[in-house]
């Protein structure tokens, strides 16, 4: 399996834009080398981590996957940006866990409208908000359902039915949001490929605040994804 290292140093060439023979020549290894490096054929040195680290203009801990921020930073809490006005009653007493998992998201979803609002399709607005609103009515539908004391008359879809109607409706909110990226429904001719300029580098300079909540929320994830392959 290919370690972080290894992926981080092919992306962070590939997001730059120039090939391994440049990359190579510029470190001063043969393209060979850093072909095996990029492919985990080959462990380097730390004297190389450090050399590739200031080559690219990121920290080690980055390069080696220890952090999900370009700088290194390991975040907390107080790290991450308020979004907003808190909401009514939204104290966590014992724990700051829901506090971080909030802002992780809450700054993600910041980034992610941004986005959306230079994209100006209305079809990518539509399909990703109501993808999301989808995930979060589950969510809220399962904690209501988990108590016997909440009334039964909330929801005007039943018991039987409204699981498989939300993925259903998630799972075609991706293909319609598929079909408008790829052009299929005829309207990416208007999204400026700008908009979609997504590299760690780009994201980093455009959202400096946000940009680490969304970076690790992206670690979380795929952390939680990898640990269902492990657990098979």
């Amino acid at each position: 399996m290919v370690s972080e290292f290894n992926r981080i140093l092919a992306l962070l060439r590939k997001e730059r834009g120039i090939t391994q023979k440049q990359a190579a020549a510029d470190l001063g290894i043969s393209q060979a080398q850093l072909s095996h490096y990029e492919k985990g054929i080959r462990e380097c040195s730390l004297a190389f981590v450090v050399q590739v680290a200031d080559y690219y203009g990121v920290s080690c801990d980055y390069l080696l996957g220890r952090s999900a921020d370009r700088s290194g930073q390991t975040i907390s809490v107080a790290d991450l940006p308020d979004t907003g006005a808190p909401t009514s009653g939204s104290v966590y007493r014992g724990s700051v866990l829901p506090t971080m998992y909030k802002k992780l998201i809450e700054n993600s979803l910041d980034i992610l409208y941004d986005k959306l609002q230079e994209s100006k399709n209305k079809q990518l607005v539509i399909q990703i908000s109501q993808y999301l609103m989808l995930a979060v009515y589950k969510v809220f539908r399962r904690l209501y359902d988990a108590s016997p004391k909440n009334a039964v008359g909330m929801f005007r879809i039943g018991a039987a039915r409204w699981q498989g109607n939300a993925d259903a409706a998630m799972h075609v909110a991706e293909a319609e949001l598929a079909a408008a990226l790829t052009g299929e429904d005829g309207s990416k001719d208007s999204l400026d490929p700008a908009t979609l300029s997504l590299s760690t580098e780009r994201l980093t300079q455009d959202y400096p605040r946000h940009a680490t909540s969304l970076l690790n929320l992206v670690k979380n994830a795929e952390e939680t994804m990898r640990g269902l392959h492990a657990a098979e």
